[in-house]
């Protein structure tokens, strides 16, 4: 720990307020919603986040996959403020209780403030073992380049030497990140990047192909590695040959060959560092009865693998530690952790 410093870490994504409740199947039929899916909040869905909070005894989780990574990260480090995050919220009470709950995890939070829109929040329904999401980006859609250039967050952009972006921010500010991608290319600094979903890679695919040449780090899992090959016309699904092609994109910093990392749910997690060096990590399948909840498991193994990436670990630990984090969250209801981790590289 002893390279580790506050602010060494800087992410941007979306800010969003998770409100997590047990429902029965009629509420959601109430709301048109469906179980195991995730869908953005229509005008109809506006009611359902107070509801949550007035009948159903709602538990408030910080939510978002950037800041879910670095939560996760900051857990497993046990030292605070290695971490920054920007991304933008209402000036609400939903900020209020976000900023809370990311900085008693460890993460230094410097929000941009919105007028014009509330906090961003996702409805998560739990009926037995099935969850249905149900999201309101709202504020979270307005994150501008301003916030970076003030003063003091200049200063945390200047200071910090890992960059994370996920493929989310991407529907949101397409100039901060390349600002924040162009910077860390100039200094010499490491700039990861996340797939995030399939239909970034498919709707939002300039701005990623935009932004690609500065990734030193990419992170995706087989269903976006899948999507980005047919975006980019490579006629073959097979997750090696994907990823061997993913390194030998065009770079701009050639001194620093792109590392890829593929994760397949419970198959290996493949690590590519250049075209010929392939890596497998096999993932340890956990009993049916421990799954509780997959959704931010892909969070919870960037952050886990970032803890120690900042450390200067070898990629394997790395990796371990992505997997050891994983493993814990999918354990538990949402993004969330409790007690010290016992990870052991």
């Amino acid at each position: 720990m002893e390279n580790l410093r506050e602010g060494i870490l800087l992410g941007c994504g979306n800010p969003l307020l998770d409100i997590s409740a047990c429902v029965d199947d009629e509420f959601l039929q109430k709301y048109g919603l469906k179980p195991d899916n995730a869908i953005l909040a229509e005008e109809k869905h506006k009611p359902l986040y107070s509801e949550l909070m007035e009948k159903y005894n709602a538990e408030f989780i910080a939510g978002g996959s950037v800041q879910n990574s670095l939560r996760v990260c900051q857990w497993m480090l046990q030292k605070p403020n290695c971490a920054v995050f920007f991304g933008c919220v209402g000036d609400d009470k939903y900020s209020k209780i976000l900023e809370d709950k990311a900085r008693s995890d460890g993460v230094n939070v410097q929000y941009q403030y919105s007028q014009a829109e509330p906090t961003g929040t996702c409805g998560v329904l739990i009926t037995g073992t099935h969850r249905s999401l149900c999201a309101n980006l709202a504020a979270a859609n307005l994150f501008t380049i301003d916030h970076i250039e003030k003063p003091e967050n200049k200063k945390l952009l200047q200071g910090a030497e890992y960059f994370y972006i996920s493929g989310f921010f991407l529907t949101v500010s397409p100039p901060s990140i390349m600002e924040v991608a162009k910077h860390s290319h100039n200094h010499n600094r490491t700039f990861m990047m996340n797939l995030s979903a399939p239909f970034i890679t498919q709707f939002f695919k300039d701005p990623l192909m935009k932004a690609l040449p500065y990734v030193d780090l990419l992170f995706g899992n087989e269903t976006e590695a899948e999507t980005f090959a047919q975006e980019q016309g490579w006629e073959t699904k097979d997750m090696k040959e994907i990823g061997k092609l993913m390194v030998q994109l065009p770079k701009e910093n050639v001194q620093r060959p792109r590392i890829v990392i593929i994760t397949q749910g419970s198959s290996p997690v493949l690590l590519f560092k250049d075209e010929e060096t392939i890596e497998e990590y096999p993932v340890e399948l956990l009993p049916r009865e421990e799954i509780v909840d997959t959704n931010g498991a892909g969070d919870a193994f960037v952050g886990g693998f970032l803890s120690q990436y900042i450390q200067k670990k070898p990629l394997e630990i790395c990796i371990k530690a992505g997997i050891f984090a994983a493993r814990n969250i999918i354990k538990r209801s949402g993004c969330t952790f409790e007690g010290k981790p016992d990870f052991e590289a």
